[in-house]
């Protein structure tokens, strides 16, 4: 092994400065390349004299040991003059990001009041109203999370903006929100019931008197007032009213007996004999699209017609493991929960944890729906 490590170094001492034993692959190259050899003698070239070159102060001072401490001194100077600039200067004005823009425009290429109220942008601020005539309407920018399309002859209020939640009253007239925040950001005050948001988009009409109906075009919304709650999915109304508060939620599709009884059933004075014939006629038309209006109902009727609504319920969707009938009687909340949630219409989790967030509530109340 030390014999084969001594041939390689002397080899090596030859390639480099042509002592050691010769490698004939070496050679070989030596002699096919030897005559492109240079043989002349190498040119001579005279000396340059350059003159000194003066150095600037600043290429003085940054080639002195001073450099460091002049470069520290600099830096502080500059950071006394601007603190000093900014002092004196006058402080820029903060602008509120609570408020929302808004655009007014006319419904008639010839208005009335002229660009008093329509073809203008303005913000409406916390706590100012912004009202539509009967010739102007409105469309304003929620924030960061949506729009609102205000229709004419509307009124409403800001009532909270800023970050997590934003909020208006709606005292009467028709708004059209398209939503696209997470669930329970944006909430709506009226005269009957509180719209809350659950990421959809839908059209909320109050009239004079506080009554009104919630239509909505996609995703869910959440109605609720004191012990009453709703849930409108897509394709589906509710009523509200101010002496009841939400009413019953249906599809639009469904029969016009279907719809007409319920009406019935939402009135608060309905003699008990009309009663039971209404909540018959809604049994009877149901669909199996239709067990989320029924789902609404067990929590509105009497003992002895919750029995009769939870049979005709099980039937068009069957209860899901773990809800049993004694369950739903007793109106026990976690089991309507989880019925709920089999309808695939929406999970209740997130109304819930609105409901807690905005309450303070913690667990399920036992209150009647």
């Amino acid at each position: 092994m030390a014999n084969e490590y001594d041939s390689q170094v002397t080899q090596d001492d030859y390639l480099w400065d042509g002592s050691g034993r010769p490698d004939p692959e070496i050679q070989h190259l030596e002699r096919a390349l030897g005559r492109f050899r240079h043989n002349r003698p190498a040119p001579t070239f005279a000396e340059l004299e350059l003159p000194a070159r003066r150095l600037s102060w600043w290429s003085a001072i940054a080639a002195s040991a001073w450099t460091p401490r002049f470069a520290a001194v600099l830096l502080v100077v500059c950071a006394i003059g601007s603190g000093l600039r900014l002092a004196r200067s006058p402080s820029a004005p903060v602008v509120s990001r609570d408020g929302w823009d808004v655009e007014v425009t006319s419904t008639s290429q010839h208005s009335e009041n002229g660009d008093a109220t329509a073809g203008r942008n303005t913000r409406l601020e916390l706590g100012e109203y912004l009202e539509t005539d009967a010739l102007s309407k409105a469309s304003i920018a929620v924030a960061e999370i949506g729009r609102l399309e205000v229709e004419p002859m509307t009124r409403l209020r800001l009532l909270q903006s800023g970050a997590g939640r934003k909020r208006i009253a709606l005292d009467r007239g028709t708004i059209h929100a398209t939503i696209w925040a997470p669930p329970g950001q944006f909430v709506v005050d009226t005269a009957s019931a509180i719209a809350v948001d659950l990421g959809c988009m839908y059209t909320l009409q109050i009239d004079d008197s506080g009554d009104g109906i919630l239509r909505t075009t996609l995703g869910w919304v959440g109605f609720h007032r004191n012990s009453h709650e709703s849930f409108i999915p897509a394709g589906a109304a509710c009523p509200t009213h101010v002496q009841s508060g939400p009413g019953i939620p249906y599809f639009e599709d469904a029969s016009e007996a279907f719809r007409a009884a319920l009406a019935q059933l939402d009135s608060v004075e309905l003699d008990r004999s009309v009663r039971r014939s209404a909540l018959d006629i809604v049994l009877q038309e149901a669909r199996a699209r239709d067990a989320f209006t029924l789902w609404h109902l067990l929590p509105r009727v009497t003992n002895a017609e919750r029995s009769v609504v939870y049979d005709r319920l099980a039937v068009l969707a069957p209860p899901p493991p773990g809800v049993t009938r004694e369950g739903i009687l007793r109106l026990e909340n976690i089991m309507l929960d989880s019925w709920w949630n089999a309808f695939d219409l929406g999970d209740i989790s997130l109304w819930r944890h609105w409901e807690q967030s905005w309450t303070g509530r913690k667990g399920y109340s036992q209150q009647p729906r």
